[in-house]
């Protein structure tokens, strides 16, 4: 009992330590009682840029769980939606908020902005969407297929490389407009269509009656990450952000949900007992309180759950796992070690 309390009372000093010396966005944040954060949308689909799907439900569940992380079970949180990128780069940059979700590394952002993307949440990348009455069950089947795709842009560059490293010809239809290119797709004049992965489950979700007509071949040409993105002002906030992340893989791993999270506290387990409370974790380095993880987890559920419910299965996307699986399952997913 003595040694417990020993424990206890280092752990209040280290605590006083450490928030002594805070960075100026986690303390701004416990102050005001709210989390600014802001997702990345992605709803112009008048333009020849290479754009992901609107994978908002997925940014704004990882704004949850890191507002709850800090600010407990009932943290307010201040999101905002971005239908660009650099729309959300400058918002961070001016300090409206503290965190974007949904952007791809760049490193001539990064430099431009002041920013530095943390551990990727999600991999998105250049995929196919075909009919799927056409015989079209991996790249090879392409042979001899009309292609439909943006023109002069790097999606269809990358495309006809592959297609040549394949040994194939295909036909080619280019197109201005995604709206038009999609409508060509639906009405038969094309056999299938490249671009990002959640643009084509978009655009799928969008086909109505036809939507289950189409599938999207296993075949990824690209492999393209969307991190968290904080201003490089103050690493304790952006290892917060990291951490949050990777409890909610480790979740996954460890059969912690978000019903379970709170009777988990009895699991044997001693990384599970780690994630919901039960046991000591790394809440003192990250200034955080001892149940952010069970928060975190309680709020949105484990990364499973949240993919399932924001861009898979039970989603308007239907996107399979692919590399969003955790490392034990052959995906590229990882979590710190929760010892």
């Amino acid at each position: 009992m003595e040694q417990r309390v020993r424990y206890w009372i280092f752990g209040l000093l280290l605590l006083a330590a450490f928030s002594a010396h805070a960075g100026t966005v986690l303390d701004g944040i416990k102050k005001s009682g709210s989390f600014p954060c802001g997702v990345v949308s992605e709803l112009n689909d008048e333009t020849t840029d290479d754009t992901h799907g609107n994978l908002s439900a997925f940014g704004t569940d990882l704004c949850r769980a890191v507002a709850v992380a800090i600010l407990g079970p009932h943290a307010h949180i201040d999101l905002k939606q971005f239908p660009a990128e650099e729309q959300a780069y400058k918002s961070l940059q001016n300090k409206e908020i503290a965190l974007i979700v949904g952007a791809t590394p760049n490193p001539g952002l990064a430099r431009r902005y002041g920013v530095d993307y943390l551990n990727p949440v999600l991999f998105d990348g250049q995929g196919v969407l075909v009919h799927k009455d056409r015989d079209i069950h991996s790249l090879r089947d392409l042979a001899g297929k009309q292609i439909c795709f943006i023109d002069q842009t790097d999606a269809s560059t990358r495309f006809e490389q592959a297609v040549q490293k394949a040994g194939i010809k295909v036909g080619y239809f280019p197109f201005e407009e995604i709206g038009e290119m999609e409508a060509a797709l639906v009405d038969g004049h094309c056999d299938a269509e490249t671009h990002d992965i959640s643009k084509l489950a978009e655009g799928r979700s969008a086909f109505h009656g036809r939507k289950n007509d189409f599938e999207i071949l296993p075949d990824r040409l690209t492999l393209d990450p969307l991190s968290p993105v904080v201003r490089t002002d103050d690493p304790d906030f952006a290892r917060v952000v990291d951490w949050v992340a990777g409890a909610l893989v480790q979740a996954e791993i460890s059969g912690v949900t978000q019903a379970n999270a709170e009777a988990m506290k009895g699991s044997p387990d001693l990384v599970a007992q780690t994630l919901v409370g039960a046991r000591q974790g790394p809440q003192w380095g990250l200034l955080l309180d001892r149940d952010w993880s069970l928060w975190a987890i309680e709020a949105v559920g484990n990364y499973g759950e949240m993919f399932d419910r924001d861009v898979g299965a039970h989603s308007p996307l239907r996107l399979d796992r692919g590399p969003n699986k955790p490392w034990t399952e052959g995906g590229m997913l990882w979590a710190p070690p929760f010892r």
